[in-house]
């Protein structure tokens, strides 16, 4: 058994290492490539895939193709078309702008379409893996899934610390323009990751697909069945806050880097010069590595106090989230506002997004589990962190405007908006939001 969660830990470890290496330090690239006005787009493109394509190939693992192989098989696509953004950005060179942007973005869009829905597939495989050996998913689970957290802490650091110049490669704190983190070489980084993730896929054991004797219909077939789940008051209000809470998810992974980068612009000269300036995202990796740590205390806390005062705890997190961010700055005594949001991310994320892959897990049936998971993405990561992006990304263009490579401007007003409505959200949430009690 210690054999078979290894492998799911390493399964996990690969698949968040993937996102980890561009997620937080993509922004900062896309500024120095042209793009920088463009942010917000490149985040809700990942929601508007993750409104169909979770979805769709979540039906695809519960009728045609076993979902280990369709996350190897959706990780080999990934992979390649996020090397062909690492090849766009290599033609332009270090600190120049995109030759080409429309092709990078479409390379970028076909890219997170195949990679988004690997997340889905990915608790499936673990959550089948788990259920065919006989072990209870609320207690193997987490322990299996912090590993991709940590992986995706490694990436981070690793791109923090990478500089590429003059065909010699580095690690290093300081400062450098040629860092892998303002540069494509993130892309490069997880283009190969996912290529390797693909590899190992094929090594899984099978999650053999359920067999149905009798005929089904065509929603069935086509997975709509999955959305029957609204007909139940408790998840119909269960998704509905999945896609308000995702309206947050995508905030800070856009704006925390060239946020904390700007400044380096600042005409104070300890601000200017400050370590968590000149490394944001080493600083924002404390996010995942409480991320990592809160996901160890998900069984106490769903066990202990229920589905609903984990999401509670989540909203509220949220909102500290934000606020601290609103009142900080990279020198002390303001970086300690930094790290504490950064501490408050874990349960802002986890107590949400893997304790509701859990609920879904057992609230489904069987044979629609993975559309389900794949309906919960949708929300999230779909509906909910398309929306939030896009406005999020009014709000900073609005108060912000990029100048010398920075994006300068009133950032205390964007993050106070932002916990506004994560405040709101928590008491409506705490108000209407009221879930069977089970033993």
């Amino acid at each position: 058994m210690k054999h078979l969660k290894f492998r799911l830990s390493l399964m996990n470890f690969l698949e968040f290492a993937v996102w980890g290496a561009y997620l937080t330090c993509m922004g900062n690239y896309l500024g120095v490539a042209g793009l920088g006005d463009k942010i917000s787009w490149f985040y809700a493109i990942q929601g508007i895939v993750s409104i169909f394509m979770p979805t769709l190939m979540g039906v695809v693992a519960d009728k045609y193709i076993q979902p280990q192989r369709l996350l190897g098989l959706c990780h080999l696509l990934a992979g390649g078309f996020m090397l062909g953004c690492w090849w766009l950005g290599s033609q332009s060179g270090f600190g120049q702008e995109l030759p080409d942007k429309s092709l990078f973005i479409a390379l970028y869009t076909l890219s997170v379409a195949f990679y988004m829905p690997t997340i889905a597939l990915a608790n499936t495989t673990a959550f089948s893996i788990l259920k065919k050996n006989g072990l209870d998913t609320v207690k193997d689970f987490p322990p299996i899934r912090v590993l991709g957290t940590v992986g995706f802490i490694l990436t981070m650091w690793f791109v923090n610390c990478a500089v590429w110049e003059d065909g010699s490669f580095a690690l290093t704190l300081a400062d450098n323009a040629h860092k892998f983190q303002y540069t494509y070489m993130q892309f490069f980084v997880s283009g190969l990751l996912s290529m390797v993730l693909f590899l190992y896929c094929l090594t899984l054991p099978e999650c053999k697909i359920e067999k149905k004797e009798q005929q089904v219909s065509l929603a069935e077939t086509l997975g709509f069945n999955a959305f029957k789940l609204f007909k139940r008051r408790q998840m119909a209000l269960f998704f509905i806050f999945s896609a308000l809470l995702g309206m947050c998810l995508q905030v800070t992974n856009g704006y925390a880097g060239p946020f904390i980068t700007s400044f380096k612009g600042s005409a104070d000269a300890a601000v200017a010069s400050s370590f968590a300036a000149n490394n944001a995202t080493l600083l924002t990796s404390i996010s995942q590595i409480s991320e990592a740590l809160c996901i160890l205390m998900i069984p106490f806390f769903l066990k202990r106090y229920g589905i609903k005062v984990v999401m509670l705890m989540s909203m509220f997190a949220w909102v500290f989230r934000f606020g601290f961010f609103g009142i900080g700055n990279p020198a002390m005594p303001g970086v300690i506002m930094f790290i504490l949001s950064c501490i408050v991310y874990g349960v802002a994320f986890d107590f949400f997004n893997v304790s509701g892959g859990i609920f879904v897990d057992q609230e489904c049936e069987s044979s629609v589990k993975a559309s389900a998971q794949g309906l919960f993405m949708m929300m999230t990561n779909g509906v909910g962190a398309t929306v939030g992006t896009l406005v999020a990304g009014e709000i900073v263009n609005y108060y912000c405007q990029w100048n010398n490579g920075y994006l300068l401007g009133d950032w205390t007003t964007c993050w106070f908006i932002f916990a506004t409505f994560a405040l709101v959200v928590g008491v409506s949430f705490a108000l209407v939001f009221h879930p069977e009690k089970k033993s």
